[in-house]
């Protein structure tokens, strides 16, 4: 077997506080205490991740809005059958509230047979006509149901839509099409739910004025892993292997841990393209096969060391065997039975909602397109569990081959993990605050300012324990004007910093251009992703918005050097305060926070030296050489780009910059101001 150099791209340690597991009187846990209290709203969008409590939260919401608000009905709208099984009857009042939760049996079409399009379109009918108030159904069933009987005749209901990151603005996603004609009716209300912190990848899940009439309820990744009983740490990595994977996998699977293995896709570059191969190739490198159980259909296989594995093979052909463990996965009696099951192979089921607490290793080969699906699976292993202290998600993707035709395509897996990674880490730490250093600056309450205590002379860096926030002054940092602006930098830097870590050319750069300006991507390429995702904001208030987040993605990749580092290579978790002290010894460092100096990091200086580690000298000459070749001179909208840069230079220093400057940036706008004058005169702009 190929060594293969395990190195996480990031360990985060959460201070396990029990916080977010504890209930209120009514029995509501943090998250759901925090979107009850939106109740009211007509429009509503929960953002939480998986496991935080998000079914039960819509319970305790639509309740009220049955009872106390007018509303007639409500639907609830799961994108699987599986799914279905989260809104099952609960009773409620034992833990505190005033009412249970009931659905009527013939009206959860999850469980129903038959196809989406037909029996259950009828049910939605029959439904609409009753007296009864909750019905839940397929994402399928209940576009089908709009289609046969108009938005009209939902009117007076609250439709749930929950994995609400399916819907799309493009006018070929029936669900998002449908929503939009919600909205502009105006005679529902809506809850949508999502556990994916960007939506839609490359395409908005809303238009920006149909997402400015919902109001949002933002609970983190830091505050519900913080607030875990058990769970104190989270790793996560990519790691290379070259030739076939069936034969690596072993180097990064521990069959001790319980662990959901997700195989590639059969069209994928690291498909062997035979998928029942693969699983018998998994369960024959773990032991020695010794049949099948009979109630439940796991494989069963001995360890080297005598142990007898129980293996939920969700890849077989036969529907009738996968349809038999996957109901033995379902039963909710071995829900707390830890030695139920130890691994469970997938290939495209097992993901979002999937339940099974005690998985403490999602491993997923090759690379998966949308960010959206990394993070549902990331979120299977982070669920709270007795005795589970840490978890792990590894991405295990192939090196690119010399020999390999489609070196290209190896390339762009690569740097799409490389992406994926750096979006998690963003996601997984504390969410920032940015403030504008003044003489007349001081300390926030509720936030601890380290050794020392708040400084008035310097930049200060504050975290609430609580909220899990940052509080981080800048100087020079330009605060946004309008409520959307705000909003942006509040709640959707994330989405920003998605869109910017995916632009190939700014990740291309950023990895590979030993001639780089950072200021090129941090100023240029960031900026006019900021015009296209928000053409709506003024100049001023785009650039507050860049300046925010290109200041939240450098302080994470800062910290993080001190976060993966300080654990000196052993098992036992750092302190929970890892990140946090990274982010202060970053920013004593630098002893003066300022905008400048941020814009002047590479943010993906850190990635590239943990690529540098985990794939072989070859593969990473070669993957630089391919992408070298590809290099272009500057094109006429990074020449404009760069234009506006030198106007705003010239406006602060009160001469153009100078093409003989010992300083990189300004040389560069001065050639960028050069480049556009020259495309001009040539009429390229006309």
């Amino acid at each position: 077997m190929t060594d293969i150099k395990t190195i996480p791209s990031i360990s985060v340690t959460y201070a396990h506080n029990g916080y977010s597991t504890k209930a209120n009187a009514l029995g509501m846990r943090p998250m759901q205490e925090k979107a009850y209290e939106r109740r009211g709203e007509q429009f509503l969008l929960i953002k939480s991740p998986p496991a935080s409590g998000k079914s039960r939260a819509l319970m305790f919401i639509a309740l009220d809005k049955l009872v106390h608000q007018g509303i007639k009905q409500a639907i609830i709208v799961v994108p699987e059958r599986s799914i279905g099984t989260s809104f099952h009857d609960e009773s409620l009042t034992k833990f505190g509230f005033w009412a249970d939760w009931h659905v009527e049996p013939k009206w959860n079409l999850c469980n129903a047979p038959g196809g989406e399009n037909g029996g259950k379109v009828k049910a939605v009918g029959a439904f609409l006509a009753s007296a009864d108030e909750v019905l839940v159904c397929t994402h399928a069933t209940f576009r089908f149901a709009v289609d046969e009987y108009g938005v009209e005749a939902f009117d007076g209901r609250l439709i749930a839509v929950d994995e609400f990151h399916h819907v799309s603005s493009n006018p070929d996603n029936k669900l998002g099409l449908h929503l939009s004609q919600f909205l502009a009716r105006n005679r529902v209300h809506l809850v949508a739910m999502t556990g994916s912190y960007f939506r839609g990848d490359a395409e908005a899940v809303l238009t920006p004025l149909e997402e400015a009439k919902f109001d949002t309820v933002t609970y983190t990744y830091y505050e519900q892993l913080n607030g875990y009983e058990h769970l104190k740490q989270l790793d996560m990595g990519y790691f290379f292997y070259s030739g076939s994977y069936v034969d690596d996998i072993l180097n990064v699977l521990d069959s001790s841990e319980k662990t959901i293995i997700h195989i590639p896709n059969v069209n994928s570059r690291e498909s062997t393209k035979d998928k029942i191969r693969e699983v018998e190739h998994i369960i024959g490198a773990l032991g020695e096969w010794q049949g099948v159980d009979d109630a439940t259909g796991f494989q069963l296989v001995k360890t080297p060391e005598g142990n007898v594995l129980r293996i939920a093979d969700l890849v077989d052909d036969d529907a009738a065997r996968r349809d038999r463990v996957s109901a033995a996965l379902k039963d909710s009696s071995q829900k707390h039975n830890r030695d139920y099951v130890d691994i469970i192979i997938a290939l495209g089921m097992a993901k979002e909602g999937f339940d099974w607490i005690w998985c403490e290793h999602a491993l997923t080969v090759g690379y998966r397109s949308s960010l959206t699906e990394i993070v549902q699976i990331i979120g299977r292993a982070t669920r709270d569990a007795p005795g589970k202290i840490r978890a792990r998600f590894t991405n295990l993707i192939a090196e690119p081959d010399a020999s390999e035709d489609a070196v290209t395509e190896a390339v762009n897996d690569t740097l799409k993990a490389i992406a994926a990674s750096l979006l998690m880490e963003q996601v997984l730490a504390p969410r920032f605050e940015f403030k504008p250093k003044h003489q007349e600056s001081e300390p926030a309450p509720g936030y601890s300012y380290g050794e020392g205590g708040y400084d008035p002379t310097k930049c200060n860096v504050g975290f609430n324990d609580q909220t899990g926030q940052f509080q981080i002054e800048i100087k020079g940092l330009a605060e946004p004007k309008s409520n959307e602006a705000a909003r942006i930098c509040q709640e959707d830097l994330n989405e920003v910093i998605a869109a910017f870590v995916q632009e190939k050319t700014a990740i291309e750069r950023g990895l590979f251009d030993e001639e780089l300006v950072p200021e090129e991507l941090t100023q240029v390429r960031l900026g006019k992703i900021i015009k296209d995702k928000y053409p709506e904001l003024d100049a001023e208030d785009q650039e507050a918005v860049r300046q925010h987040a290109i200041a939240a993605l450098n302080l994470t990749q800062q910290a993080k050097q001190f976060a993966v580092g300080g654990s000196g290579g052993n098992n036992e978790p750092t302190a929970n305060t890892a990140l946090i002290d990274g982010v202060r010894r970053f920013a004593m460092d630098m002893r003066e926070l300022d905008i400048d100096l941020i814009d002047r990091i590479n943010p993906f200086g850190e990635a590239y030296a943990i690529l540098a580690k985990s794939m072989s000298e070859d593969s990473l000459k070669q993957v630089a050489a391919a992408i070298a070749a590809k290099r272009t001179s500057l094109s006429p909208e990074e020449a404009k780009e760069l234009a506006v840069r030198a106007l705003k230079f010239k406006k602060e220093r009160g001469r153009l910059p100078s093409l003989d400057s010992q300083d990189a940036w300004e040389k560069r706008m001065a050639e960028g101001a050069a480049a556009f004058v020259r495309y001009k005169d040539e009429g390229r702009y006309e």
